[in-house]
């Protein structure tokens, strides 16, 4: 059942709802340029597919790909994950799927935040099974204290505590992806939504 939330909400002023900035704009972009460069030198000379998993991601990779000094093509796929209260059923649908073959290719997921990772682990799991030549996995945000399945990530920007984030493509109920910084949202925005429901919010703006 979707989260409601008030009008209020919809037009609350940025500073209303914003607790902290965990994260700002230039920190942000010169951790992507730097990552943008390692993953260039590994790739040079070497065919390249990035895939965006939507909607989260969409601004990361947007930078992320600019920073990515060598030619490469991009796709996108969108997943949902969904279960009882706050714990999933380990259900995973594919809402959209690439639009080519990754067979032989070399394949980079570009991912805005890895929590429990259990929706991350189906994806890969799914794509391994297309036979790309290799697959990495890139990750602005990382939860370490959330994890629940053990999953290699090649390049993090930035591990960061159980903190509710939101901005730079992470939402609250499609909300707040534009701030250009990360930011942790107010509690008294999300009170209004019952606990079980807010562990549901959390797990599928995360995972």
């Amino acid at each position: 059942m979707p989260i409601q939330i008030s009008a209020a909400l919809r037009t609350m002023p940025f500073e209303d709802a914003i607790e902290r900035i965990l994260l700002d704009a230039p920190t942000i972009q010169a951790r992507i340029s730097a990552m943008g460069t390692e993953i260039a030198d590994l790739y040079r000379g070497h065919d390249l597919l990035v895939i965006s998993v939507l909607k989260g991601s969409i601004i990361f990779m947007a930078d992320l790909i600019r920073a990515i000094n060598i030619p490469h093509e991009i796709d996108f796929m969108a997943t949902s994950s969904y279960g009882a209260g706050s714990k999933s059923s380990g259900v995973v649908r594919i809402l959209k799927d690439l639009n080519k073959s990754i067979e032989g290719r070399n394949v980079l997921i570009v991912e805005d935040i890895i929590d429990s990772g259990n929706t991350l682990d189906y994806l890969v799991r799914i794509l391994q099974e297309r036979q790309p030549a290799s697959l990495r996995i890139v990750t602005l945000l990382d939860k370490p204290d959330r994890r629940e399945v053990v999953m290699p990530v090649d390049w993090v920007g930035f591990s960061i505590p159980n903190d509710f984030v939101v901005g730079y493509g992470l939402d609250y109920n499609e909300i707040y992806r534009n701030l250009p910084y990360i930011g942790v949202l107010r509690p008294h925005v999300y009170s209004g939504v019952r606990e079980d429901q807010t562990a549901e919010l959390h797990k599928r703006k995360e995972d």
